[in-house]
C-alpha cells in the first residue's frame, strides 16, 4: 500500500476530519477529468439541480460504479484507493462519485449537512466512509469553496431537516452550538489540490456570486465492512479493481460507455420530515 500522505497527515485526518492533499492529479491528468466533465454526453444527459434556500442551484452528475472512463479510472488509482483504505483502516469499494458544478453568478449554496446524514440511510451501519474533492477550477472563498467544521467528525451523526426537495441540512440551532467550539476551515484549493473529509464532517459551501466557476470531482469510499444492509440504492459493494498511478495518461479522455458507470436519474435526498429541530 502507498499513499501520498505522510504519517502525521493521517493523524491529522483523524484528529480534524479532514487533510488536504496537495496536487494529488497533475496538469495533465486535471486537463482530462475537466474535458471529461465538459464533453462527456453522459455527464451532461444526468445533470440534476441542487436548489438551496434561495432557489439557486448546484449542478451535479452522479454515479454509483467506478468504470473505464477516465474519471472512473481516475477514481481507482492507487494513490487514490490506497489513501482512502489509509485513513479507514481496512478495504474500501467505491461508493459513489459525482461532478459538482457551481456556475458564475448563479452556483447554489450547501447548507451545513453531514454526507452521513445521507448515506445513513442508504444503509450504512456505520460512517467508516469518506470523500475526496478534486479542484478542476481554482476554488477560493470567493467562487464558493468547501467550508468543513474542524473536528465535529467526532461529534457523532447529527439530526438532519429539510432545507429544500434537493437539500437536507444539520440541525441548525446545533450548528449554532458546535460553531462555538469549532472551527471552520475554507478549503481553497488549485486544480488538482484534494481535499479528503470524513463521512460525518460538517461541510457546507457559499453561493457563487463570482465571475468564476468553481467545478469539482468527487469519488467517495466506504469500508467493504460497511456494506449496505440493503440493496435498493446501488450503493452495495462492488469489487474495486485498483489501477496504477498512470492509468489516467494511459486512459486518456475516454468517456462512459454503456451503463458501466451507473448514472443515477435523480437525487437523494432521504425523507427527514419526521425529523424536529431543536428549541
Amino acid at each position: 500500500m502507498a499513499t501520498p500522505l505522510s504519517q502525521d497527515q493521517i493523524a491529522a485526518y483523524h484528529r480534524d476530519g479532514l487533510v488536504f492533499a496537495r496536487g494529488l492529479f497533475d496538469a495533465r491528468e486535471v486537463d482530462l477529468l475537466r474535458s471529461a466533465m465538459e464533453q462527456d454526453p453522459a455527464i451532461a444527459e444526468h445533470s440534476l439541480s441542487r436548489a438551496d434556500a434561495d432557489g439557486l442551484g448546484t449542478r451535479i452528475s452522479l454515479w454509483n460504479r467506478a468504470g473505464d472512463s477516465v474519471y472512473g479510472v481516475a477514481a481507482r488509482t492507487a494513490r487514490v484507493v490506497d489513501t482512502a483504505e489509509a485513513l479507514i483502516g481496512e478495504p474500501v469499494y467505491h461508493f459513489q462519485s459525482k461532478l459538482t458544478a457551481k456556475d458564475p453568478h448563479v452556483g447554489g449554496a450547501w447548507e451545513w449537512h453531514q454526507d452521513y446524514g445521507y448515506w445513513y440511510y442508504n444503509g450504512c451501519l456505520r460512517p467508516d466512509m469518506l470523500s475526496f474533492m478534486v479542484a478542476l477550477d481554482r476554488a477560493d472563498r470567493d467562487n464558493g469553496c468547501l467550508q468543513i467544521i474542524r473536528g465535529s467528525h467526532r461529534l457523532g451523526r447529527i439530526d438532519h431537516v429539510t432545507i429544500s426537495d434537493k437539500q437536507n441540512g444539520a440541525d441548525a440551532a446545533r450548528i449554532d452550538e458546535i460553531l462555538k467550539r469549532h472551527e471552520i476551515v475554507y478549503c481553497e484549493l488549485d486544480p488538482g489540490d484534494a481535499v479528503i473529509f470524513h463521512a460525518n464532517a460538517l461541510h457546507r459551501s457559499d453561493q457563487n456570486r463570482s465571475d468564476r466557476r468553481r467545478w469539482t470531482f468527487m469519488a467517495c469510499y466506504n469500508a467493504v465492512s460497511n456494506n449496505t444492509v440493503t440493496r435498493d440504492d446501488d450503493r452495495y459493494y462492488v469489487p474495486l479493481e485498483k489501477v496504477d498511478d498512470d492509468a489516467v495518461l494511459r486512459t486518456g479522455l475516454k468517456f462512459a460507455s454503456g451503463d458501466d458507470e451507473h448514472f443515477t436519474s435523480k437525487a437523494y435526498v432521504p425523507d427527514v420530515s419526521g425529523v424536529e429541530r431543536a428549541p
